[in-house]
């Protein structure tokens, strides 16, 4: 089920992904990790953050079995009519951003200091106003996810990414030094980013409606939309997990000026494997999932057994990537921090900083790995629920840490640890005992862990990218870097040997 996937999509969605990462350390070369960092962060990420958190992810829970129902007429429909409640919806709360602007930057940017409280306002704005862009632009996503139009769906993000990479690479060439002038400028940018990507979406989807304008057989008034208790499972389930890392953030912020910054850049070091591996696994093995509970009706032992497999196959997989990516960080993330982002405005002292928190944070891709395969179980038996109550689990456990005044990067890394560890014993706990002892290969999970602790234990005693990444010389980087990835093919073999579990897992 994972070697199968689609190349296209596959290809497309790294692609993406690491563009996002070539943004990011685009605006450290540009700004290192000042205070402007930090507004201009809070400015590119708030409009996409705020609709995925509120409406982009829920969408495409709730309309994509509404959508498998309807005829493309109605689909069509469905769709000019829940754009136009979105692009209301959004405006109103683009109003309330525009006319609180000192209000959201302190929530914001709380460390931000009184000379930068002009610029933070005005990234406020801009923010807003791209807002219903984004909005439109999930509910278009959604649609071409339904359509299977891969390209249509992850090259537009590439869109975004490749104008705001033009845009900060612009500015760290020509801008003045202290950032003057760099949020209008920056803004401007962000709006054609924005709305670039809504016309190549809606170049996509011209065949949609070319199709459903022959379609005369169908009526084109959609169903009703599902209840407001859908909507909101669906908005808490898709919601919360993004902001957990984004509250983290904005509680580092409180530290001073550029911790936000930091922060932002150690979290990168940690998302890119946990998106590209881990949340990958989980979303290729939800099919091969669904289809062995759809089987298990049935009281045949290799029916029931399939579910095992499928299950167990998923786990197997994503933890020991979880382990691999790990033991990568854990071994060379100062040589990995340095290569993305000691570049420019950035100092050492904070790419110092980003390689000890991201060092934390790689302890985290374990219990996140356990969490993505649980969740993709409690989604195929319909009980998101628990899903819910897990992420808003781990959500409290940060929260605390955070009101208790616990505002340093290090401190909260382990915050976001220990929640996505609670979350983890939430969802595993709402499947039962019994399912855990019969999908949870626990000798196979071992080995990997094991090497991790021994690698991780090793590094430490030998002081593997111990200096500050701005004294590592070329030589040294390169090593280091090959370093990682020994360490991580040495995780991986140790699960290749440990058992058959891996070799189903990629086989099937």
């Amino acid at each position: 089920m994972f070697l199968k996937a689609g190349l296209l999509s596959l290809l497309l969605l790294l692609a993406s992904r690491v563009l996002g990462v070539v943004r990011e350390t685009a605006l450290a070369a540009a700004f290192g990790n000042s205070g402007m960092a930090d507004v201009v962060i809070v400015m590119v990420t708030l409009p996409d953050w705020l609709a995925g958190v509120l409406v982009s992810g829920a969408l495409a829970y709730v309309l994509l079995p509404h959508w498998a129902r309807e005829s493309p007429a109605q689909q069509n429909a469905t769709q000019k009519r829940l754009a136009k409640y979105l692009l209301w919806g959004s405006t109103l709360v683009a109003s309330v951003m525009v006319a609180s602007p000192g209000f959201l930057g302190a929530l914001l940017v709380p460390g931000g200091s009184p000379s930068l409280q002009g610029s933070l306002n005005q990234a406020v704005v801009w923010s807003a106003i791209a807002l219903p862009a984004a909005v439109l632009a999930g509910l278009w996503a959604t649609r071409l996810q339904h359509e299977r139009d891969f390209l249509g769906l992850y090259s537009a993000n590439l869109v975004v990414n490749g104008v705001l990479i033009a845009a900060l690479y612009f500015w760290s060439v020509r801008g003045s030094v202290t950032g003057y002038g760099a949020v209008p400028t920056l803004g401007i940018f962000l709006l054609v980013a924005v709305f670039l990507r809504l016309l190549w979406q809606g170049w996509r989807m011209r065949p949609l409606y070319q199709r459903s304008g022959l379609a005369v057989s169908s009526p084109a008034v959609s169903d009703p939309l599902p209840g407001w208790r859908i909507w909101m499972w669906a908005i808490l389930g898709a919601g919360l997990p993004q902001t957990l890392p984004f509250l983290a953030r904005t509680f580092a912020s409180g530290a001073g000026e550029g911790a936000l910054a930091t922060f932002n850049y150690a979290w990168k070091l940690v998302e890119l494997p946990l998106i590209l591996a881990i949340q990958l696994v989980a979303s290729l093995a939800f099919p091969a999932i669904a289809h062995a509970h759809g089987r298990r009706a049935s009281t045949n032992n290799s029916q029931r057994a399939a579910m095992t497999a499928a299950v167990g196959g998923a786990l197997v997989l994503a933890w020991t990537l979880a382990c691999a990516a790990a033991a990568a960080l854990l071994v060379g993330a100062p040589a990995i921090a340095s290569l993305l982002f000691g570049w420019g405005r950035m100092q050492a002292s904070a790419l110092g900083q980003i390689a000890a928190w991201g060092s934390v944070g790689a302890w985290g891709l374990l219990p996140q790995a356990l969490l993505a395969v649980a969740l993709t179980v409690l989604a195929t038996l319909g009980r998101m629920r628990f899903a819910v109550f897990a992420y808003a689990m781990a959500l409290a456990v940060v929260l605390v840490v955070g009101v208790m005044g616990n505002r340093n990067g290090h401190q909260l890394m382990w915050a976001l640890n220990a929640g996505f560890l609670v979350a983890a014993c939430v969802a595993w706990g709402a499947l039962g005992i019994s399912s855990i002892r019969r999908w949870v290969p626990l000798k196979t999970l071992l080995a990997p862990f094991v090497v991790l602790v021994a690698l991780a234990a090793m590094s430490r005693w030998l002081d593997l990218g111990g200096a500050l990444p701005a004294e590592i010389s070329m030589s040294k980087q390169i090593q280091a870097l090959f370093e990682c990835v020994v360490a991580a093919l040495i995780v991986i073999a140790s699960a290749w040997f440990a058992g058959p579990g891996l070799r189903q897992a990629l086989r099937s």
